[in-house]
C-alpha cells in the first residue's frame, strides 16, 4: 500500500467513522495502517513489522493461526451460515467441546459474538431463574458497554448522558470480604458477577479468599454466581477457567475474545442447568441471528486444542514475564509504580496518565503494540500471545525498557 493509499484510509475513517479514531490510529501507526498479520507480528503499510502484545486479548493464538484458518476455510466451503430452523452440527459440536474443555462441570452453552452478548444473557437468565432483580458486581470491573452490561461495568465514564440502565446493580469493594453479606441482608439478589482478574482495571487479580467468602454467601442466599473470564480465561492466565480451577461454586463462566481463535468473533455462556432453565423452557426467550454462527463455531475446536497444547509454553512465558517486569521496575523506579497481573495478562502502572500515554506512543514507534486500560489510564496492559517465542517476548520487554527510558528522559 502506498503512502497516498494510507492517507485515503485515514480520510475515510474521519469521514465515515470517527475523527478521533483517525487521530489515535495515526499516532499509533505513525501515518501507516495495518495491512497483514501472522503469529505475533502485524505488517504495516510502510513495510514495518511490529510485535502485537495488545489487540485487547483477542489474539491469544496470534494472528491467522493455520489450524484455525483451515477449519474456517473448510466451513466456508460447505455451509458458512445457518438456516436457524434446522439443527446445526457445527454449533452442537462446538458446545460439546466447550463443556468438555471446562471439565463437564457446566453442561449448558449459549453462543454470542462478543463479550457483552454473554454478559447480557447471563444476567437475563439469572434474573428470570431466581425471580429477583438486583445484581452484585465489583468495583473496577468491566463487563461491556451495551446497556445491560454497562450497568455492571463500574466506571461511570461510559454512562455519561445515559440516565439509568435496565439492571439494578450494587458494586462491592474487592478488599471487603463482608461486603456481599451486607448487600444480601439489604434485599434479594439474583446474581454475583466478577472477573477473577480485572482486565480493563489494569490487570488486577481479585483476592481468591474474598471470592470464596462471597461465593459461599451467594450460594447460601440462592443467588447465581457468574465468573466473567472473557479476557482472563482460556489459558490467558494459565487455566481454562480461573474460577473453576480455584474451586469456586460458579453457575456460569463467560468466555469470549480468543474463543474464535483470533480469526472469527465468538463468545459463550457456559452454565449450570439451573441458570439455563429459562432457555430450556423457551429456547426463543433469548436469541440472536448470528448466535452459534457456523463459521465462528468451526474455529472453536482447533482453537481449544491449540490452547491446551501450548499451555506449558504459556507457563514458561509467564515466568519470563515475571522476571522481566520485575527487572524493569527496578530499572525505572521513578516511573514504574507497580506491576500486576497473572499469566499473559499484565499491567505496568506508571506514575501519571501522561507518562502512560506517552509510553504507549513510544512503544508503537519502536515496534510494539499494547492495549491501554480504559478504566485505569496510568496502566499499560501487556497481552502477549501464547504463540510468541521466548525471543519475541524478550524483544517486547526490551522495547518497553527503551520506551520507558525515552519518556523519562523527556
Amino acid at each position: 500500500m502506498t503512502p497516498a493509499a494510507a492517507t485515503e484510509v485515514f480520510d475515510q475513517v474521519r469521514r465515515h467513522l470517527s475523527g478521533k479514531l483517525a487521530l489515535t490510529g495515526g499516532f499509533a501507526g505513525r501515518g501507516a495502517v495495518e495491512t497483514a498479520a501472522e503469529g505475533a507480528r502485524v505488517t504495516l503499510s510502510d513495510g514495518r513489522r511490529v510485535l502485537d502484545f495488545g489487540s485487547y486479548a483477542v489474539t491469544l493464538l496470534g494472528h491467522r493461526h493455520p489450524e484455525v484458518l483451515a477449519a474456517v476455510h473448510r466451513q466456508l466451503d460447505t455451509m458458512p451460515t445457518a438456516t436457524r430452523s434446522l439443527a446445526n452440527p457445527v454449533a452442537a459440536d462446538a458446545a460439546g467441546r466447550l463443556a468438555a474443555h471446562l471439565g463437564h462441570v457446566l453442561p449448558k452453552v449459549h453462543f454470542g459474538l462478543n463479550g457483552s452478548d454473554a454478559v447480557e444473557v447471563a444476567v437475563k437468565l439469572a434474573r428470570l431463574a431466581t425471580g429477583r432483580e438486583r445484581v452484585l458486581a465489583v468495583r473496577g470491573g468491566f463487563h461491556g458497554k451495551s446497556l445491560g452490561a454497562l450497568a455492571l461495568t463500574h466506571s461511570p465514564l461510559y454512562r455519561v448522558g445515559l440516565r439509568g440502565c435496565t439492571v439494578e446493580v450494587a458494586h462491592l469493594d474487592p478488599q471487603d470480604a463482608r461486603a456481599l453479606a451486607r448487600e444480601l441482608a439489604a434485599g434479594p439478589v439474583a446474581a454475583l458477577v466478577f472477573e477473577p482478574v480485572q482486565g480493563e482495571n489494569g490487570a488486577v487479580p481479585l483476592p481468591v479468599e474474598v471470592l470464596r467468602q462471597w461465593c459461599a454467601a451467594a450460594v447460601e442466599h440462592g443467588a447465581m454466581v457468574i465468573a466473567d473470564e472473557i479476557q482472563c480465561g482460556l489459558r490467558r492466565c494459565g487455566e481454562p477457567s480461573l474460577a473453576l480451577a480455584a474451586g469456586l461454586p460458579v453457575d456460569g463462566v463467560l468466555l469470549g475474545k480468543p474463543l474464535g481463535g483470533g480469526v472469527v468473533p465468538l463468545s459463550a455462556l457456559v452454565c449450570s442447568e439451573r441458570l439455563y432453565a429459562p432457555l430450556d423452557a423457551d429456547p426463543f426467550l433469548h436469541s440472536a441471528t448470528f448466535g452459534g454462527h457456523p463459521l465462528s463455531c468451526a474455529a472453536l475446536p482447533p482453537a481449544l486444542e491449540v490452547m491446551d497444547r501450548l499451555a506449558g509454553h504459556g507457563r514458561a512465558l509467564s515466568a519470563l514475564l515475571d522476571s522481566g517486569l520485575a527487572d524493569l521496575r527496578t530499572r525505572h523506579p521513578e516511573t514504574v509504580r507497580e506491576v500486576r497481573g497473572r499469566g499473559l495478562l499484565r499491567g505496568v502502572d506508571l506514575d501519571t496518565p501522561a507518562h502512560a500515554g506517552a509510553t504507549v506512543l513510544e512503544l508503537a514507534a519502536h515496534g510494539l503494540l499494547v492495549s491501554p486500560c480504559l478504566g485505569r489510564p496510568t496502566t499499560i496492559r501487556l497481552l502477549p500471545p501464547l504463540v510468541a517465542t521466548e525471543a519475541e517476548l524478550a524483544e517486547g520487554l526490551g522495547i518497553l525498557d527503551e520506551a520507558l527510558a525515552a519518556v523519562a528522559a523527556r
